[in-house]
């Protein structure tokens, strides 16, 4: 199992496309995330807990100067359901360590409907995805604020 960090979201989709069966692909998904580096405690804060998840999730963001392309934003997360892990990890192969203006280019529900996730998902996972999306969008927007 390759390391998510340093995964782009095509080897994701590569390797969900040799996979018939949707169990293998929730495995998957959860071993995406079983790979994700442990959240500190420290950062398991309210402020820090994503809202509109059925499940606790946690997503901490870290916002450093960037260059041109202005500032640069890296994610850290956990959750305590092993497939929200395996989306928090897809999340951050699309997001983590992009500028926040490349951020709010990306549409992760394109992504997650090319892997056929959302109609294999519960009401409530899809809304948890969407809470966790909006959170790292906000972000985004604050940082690019900050700056102008």
């Amino acid at each position: 199992m390759s390391d998510p960090a340093h995964m782009s979201i095509e080897d994701i989709l590569d390797n969900f496309s040799l996979m018939e069966e949707w169990d293998d692909r929730y495995r998957y998904i959860i071993e995406l995330g079983r790979a994700l580096p442990p959240l500190p405690e420290t950062a398991r804060t309210d402020a820090n807990k994503v809202q509109g998840c059925a499940s606790q999730v946690w997503l901490a963001t870290r916002v450093s100067e960037g260059g041109a392309d202005g500032p640069t934003l890296t994610f850290e997360g956990d959750s305590d359901a092993h497939i929200v892990r395996g989306l928090i990890a897809i999340l951050f192969v699309l997001y983590s360590g992009k500028s926040a203006a490349a951020i709010l280019k990306v549409d992760a529900f394109v992504i997650f409907d090319r892997l056929g996730l959302r109609e294999h998902l519960t009401p409530q996972r899809s809304n948890g995805l969407r809470s966790m999306v909006e959170r790292i969008r906000s972000d985004a927007q604050a940082a690019l604020a900050a700056v102008h």
